[in-house]
């Protein structure tokens, strides 16, 4: 039986902030880009990926278009296949790329409690379950006996052994939701408890375990932090130790270390990450940095290279104007799902 314990997690924002930015601008590039099916691309005649595909879902409940969101994940529940997963990118709701990508697939599970926490639609959750359900599962089945997740399964049906940090990261983010969502509607998985119990010792305590060659990507530095691995003391370790290889100080995060090219994308992030570690104060301070970097109609750019501040790519991508909502979100307390990331959130939850 479905059991709505909705009060004990849903809040209601205690106050909202003044915002440095419009969100309607970027809500609305999510909603333009969007397809009849649901399908959300990167851009006009770009690819889908599931994962972004969810984080512009979650952009699109942070502006309030929650009849888009729904459409967005019910044609993830359409394409889904028998496996559990999603292919790893699309192009008008035909297969482009048929890696099947662990974390990609997971990440569904982030974006409907993100709705749920914006909506207390549990009605929608529910339908909603038997996707969730089996894109863990699918997941779980990809678990290394000493806790990694392995990233994917090629075209050919073979499984990839190698684990990334940022997408463990993630899939841990993944889990954790998946969890909360398996307690609102009434479900006791106590296998999932265990396979993420070891997902976050690997992440925490064996670096060995994952592929070192993205350690020049930020993501694989402030994802462990965002997706709440890493807390209080360890995070701010981990935030210290390789700021100056990633951030530039006044314009933003370096998507890669040995690159000129700062992202929007990886700024906001960072962003969120600080904001859930409770550095507010400094979290502002690094979103402030992306605040005016718009185009005429109010939509982010994907990123610039500095020193010299040309704009690249031009596309204007759906989850970068996302994530950019989720960082405004998470700092100036605009929706109920504003502290999704929130260490202390995650703290008052029982898993």
């Amino acid at each position: 039986m479905m059991k709505d314990t909705s009060s004990s997690i849903i809040k209601t924002s205690p106050y909202r902030e003044i915002l440095p930015l419009d969100i309607d601008f970027a809500a609305a590039m999510i909603v333009k880009a969007q397809k009849e099916t649901g399908e959300i691309p990167w851009s006009s005649g770009l690819k889908t990926d599931p994962w972004d595909h969810v984080e512009a879902a979650m952009g699109l409940c942070i502006g309030g278009y929650h009849r888009e969101a729904r459409k967005a994940f019910r044609w993830l529940a359409h394409t889904q296949l028998k496996e559990g997963c999603w292919y790893a990118a699309y192009k008008d709701g035909i297969p482009e790329d048929t890696t099947l990508d662990t974390n990609l697939s997971a990440y569904v599970a982030v974006g409907l409690l993100h709705y749920y926490l914006t909506t207390g639609d549990i009605s929608f959750l529910n339908d909603m379950w038997e996707t969730v359900y089996a894109a863990i599962e699918f997941v779980l089945r990809m678990q290394a006996p000493e806790g990694e997740i392995y990233w994917a399964i090629s075209p050919e049906g073979k499984i990839d052994t190698m684990a990334l940090l940022a997408g463990s990261s993630s899939i841990c983010m993944s889990l954790r939701c998946a969890l909360v969502i398996a307690n609102q509607l009434g479900r006791h998985l106590p296998a999932w408890k265990t396979a993420l119990k070891k997902l976050e010792t690997a992440v925490s305590t064996r670096p060995h375990l994952f592929n070192m060659t993205k350690s020049r990507y930020a993501m694989d530095w402030y994802y462990p932090v965002l997706c709440g691995i890493f807390t209080s003391s360890a995070a701010q370790r981990r935030i210290d130790q390789y700021w100056k290889k990633f951030v530039i100080n006044g314009q933003g995060v370096r998507c890669v270390s040995d690159r000129p090219w700062v992202t929007v994308a990886e700024t906001s992030e960072l962003s969120l990450a600080l904001s859930a570690m409770g550095k507010s104060d400094l979290a502002k301070i690094v979103f402030s940095w992306i605040c005016d970097k718009t185009y005429e109609d109010g939509s982010y750019w994907c990123g610039f290279t500095f020193p010299d501040m040309v704009i690249w790519p031009e596309d204007k991508t759906t989850w970068t104007n996302a994530v950019v909502l989720m960082a405004a979100d998470a700092l100036y307390n605009q929706t109920p799902a504003s502290q999704l990331f929130n260490h202390r959130f995650w703290e008052t939850i029982n898993l």
